[in-house]
């Protein structure tokens, strides 16, 4: 499996593979020309209400991952295409946050990480 995680206003690279933003919002000043996406999935991203309780506050973060994991254990329909690609090609999970250690789409990672751990490719 392989998942990468990167910001969406870095500029698309081939070794991204399949691009995919998991932000609910668009960034902001990012034209769509210029994101180069394969895919929004903007339904596995956090609620609204999630997304704002956690605020992108470090001390939240374990508190984010586990209310996020729970989101994502009623949503499978919507990520597994996701993890099943990711054991054909490189997915890259694209995100708009300043923080890069602590943004939904290293959250996403770590969740479809183990679950292909758990469950292998189906």
């Amino acid at each position: 499996m392989s998942f990468i995680v990167k910001r969406v206003y870095e500029p698309a690279a081939s070794a991204d593979g399949y691009r995919v933003l998991v932000d609910r919002l668009w960034p902001r000043g990012l034209k769509k020309q210029d994101a180069a996406l394969d895919l929004w999935a903007k339904e596995v991203a956090p609620s609204a209400a999630l997304r704002r309780w956690f605020g992108h506050e470090p001390t939240r973060w374990e508190g984010f991952r586990h209310r996020y994991a729970a989101e994502l254990d009623a949503l499978t329909e919507l990520w597994r295409p996701l993890a099943m690609r990711a054991t054909r090609q490189r997915v890259a999970l694209l995100f708009g946050a300043v923080d890069e250690e602590h943004n939904n789409a290293v959250a996403l990672k770590i969740y479809l990480e183990a679950w292909l751990r758990a469950h292998g490719p189906a």
